[in-house]
């Protein structure tokens, strides 16, 4: 019970943030993302703001063996940059910089993102279920090939 309490006001709170920091208003996003033309540079303090104190985490956590709330911490990640880290790299960014939404500000905004916001969800959730057979397929066909 502890666990889902914590897990709602930590996803809250990141809700909260992604909403005051201009992260779910997709034309913000789309200017940030636009260093050619009208660049809008205020989502950098929001990254900052954001890789700081997970510098913080990141150093606490790695002296710990157990989370605060008594759960086994997860594996530190690989460094490895493989296809699959590139391929998804790349769409997450094409989806991001077409649309203006990642998973994160579009869960936050689905109170009010409109029917935009709702495809943009259904879209998500649709590429989740089929990704696993899509990476099955892709691996086996880059494996015919090398």
């Amino acid at each position: 019970m502890l666990r889902n309490i914590t897990a709602f006001i930590a996803g809250g709170l990141f809700g909260a943030g992604l909403l005051v920091s201009g992260m779910t208003d997709t034309t913000k996003v789309q200017g940030w993302l636009d260093i050619f033309g009208d660049w809008d540079p205020t989502l950098a303090f929001v990254l900052g703001g954001a890789i700081l104190p997970m510098i913080v985490a990141w150093n606490v956590a790695a002296r710990r063996a157990r989370s605060v709330l008594g759960t086994a911490l997860p594996e530190k990640p690989g460094s490895q940059i493989d296809r699959n880290l590139m391929i998804g790299s790349l769409m997450f960014g094409a989806g991001w910089g077409l649309v203006g939404l990642c998973p994160g500000p579009a869960m936050a905004s689905v109170s009010w993102g409109g029917v935009g916001g709702a495809v943009f969800l259904l879209s998500m959730f649709a590429g989740m279920y089929v990704a696993p057979a899509f990476k099955i397929r892709f691996n086996r066909m880059a494996e015919a090939i090398s």
